[in-house]
């Protein structure tokens, strides 16, 4: 047996040595091993041939199976790289590498994804404002989607009051700022990803630069005056907005973007409810899932914009309820006279 194997490699650098192509050298392979497992199938099992090749076919053809799974995983590879490499690609900048092809396979085999989209996912620049409820699922989701570059904005510490919602922090997180404990978090699922943390608070002051160098926000906030500001900049910046809420058991969310005929937050929401109309999470109360599901729908919609699939919620505004697990869409239009987007 040790001596076929010997013939074989002798075949495949020898006549590599010679200058033969890597076809005729597989072929000749082939074909050595092919009449190697014909003996063994047809002559007797005492004859000599077969008892100094091995006694028996099945180590061949154990052989013969792990040798095309190999073939049939190294072309699998090739494919994906080459779908997730545009053609007119001229760059290195970009490119994935084997480990992130295998990683985003499920999404390169997508029609409405391929290999552009997770291109586009790879380049892309999202913001996050809000490490907590919302953000944290959407945090998490972006990350293992493969989204480049992304920001993260919050001024809070990690509470043990967070953890039954707030899934990306961990008890031994408690004390730490929420942007550090989700970066951690983040890059130990998908290191091939760069994160940005902003551990302030987002203020007017830095609101509109920040926002001017992402390609996307997603606003996970609890307060008016934080989404009216980050409404604002992306208006300013013509950044798409994708925005979420919570009360206890419901959530909506919506995809706010008026440079593409969409309406702005401050269209829906003019003005802020008077104090006690539209308590926080904190006052009323939210059920443990819930962000979950509104922040993990906020990263789709983000994924969906940013590799062009399907049809996003720009001028729809989802509402669902989680107690009696319904959900409806409305329309929502451009207010005339909006303060911020003009409508």
């Amino acid at each position: 047996m040790l001596a076929v194997l010997i013939i074989a490699a002798a075949l495949w650098f020898g006549g590599g040595f010679l200058g033969l192509p890597r076809g005729l050298r597989a072929g000749l392979i082939a074909v050595m091993y092919l009449a190697l497992v014909g003996l063994h199938l047809v002559f007797p099992g005492d004859h000599p041939l077969r008892l100094a090749t091995g006694g028996s076919a099945a180590p061949w053809l154990l052989l013969g199976g792990f040798t095309v799974l190999v073939v049939l995983y190294r072309q699998g590879l090739k494919t994906l790289r080459a779908r997730a490499t545009p053609r007119d690609e001229t760059t290195a900048s970009g490119s994935f590498s084997d480990s992130e092809l295998n990683r985003y396979a499920r999404h390169i085999v997508l029609r409405e994804v391929g290999g552009a989209g997770q291109k586009a996912l790879k380049n892309a620049k999202v913001l996050v404002v809000g490490a907590g409820g919302l953000g944290a699922p959407a945090l998490q989701y972006l990350a293992a989607a493969g989204v480049g570059t992304i920001g993260v904005i919050d001024d809070d510490e990690v509470e043990n009051a967070n953890l039954q919602r707030q899934v990306i922090h961990k008890d031994a997180a408690i004390g730490t700022p929420k942007v550090f404990s989700a970066q951690a978090e983040m890059l130990a699922q998908n290191p091939h990803i760069t994160v940005r943390p902003y551990h302030r608070r987002l203020t007017d002051d830095i609101a509109a630069e920040l926002v001017a160098g992402y390609d996307l926000v997603l606003d996970g906030t609890d307060n008016f005056d934080t989404r009216y500001r980050v409404n604002a900049a992306c208006v300013a910046a013509g950044v798409p907005l994708i925005s979420g809420a919570l009360s206890q058991w419901e959530g909506q969310l919506s995809v706010f973007d008026p440079a593409r005929g969409a309406p702005c937050y401050r269209c829906i929401f003019p003005e802020a409810p008077a104090a006690g109309l539209a308590p926080s999470c904190a006052e009323a109360g939210v059920i443990g899932p819930l962000p979950g599901v509104i922040g993990t729908m906020m990263a789709l919609e983000a994924v969906k914009l940013i590799a062009g699939a399907g049809s996003v919620l720009r001028g729809q505004m989802m509402i669902y309820d989680g107690l009696y697990s319904e959900s409806r869409q409305i329309k929502i239009t451009r207010r005339e006279g909006c303060e911020t987007c003009g409508g």
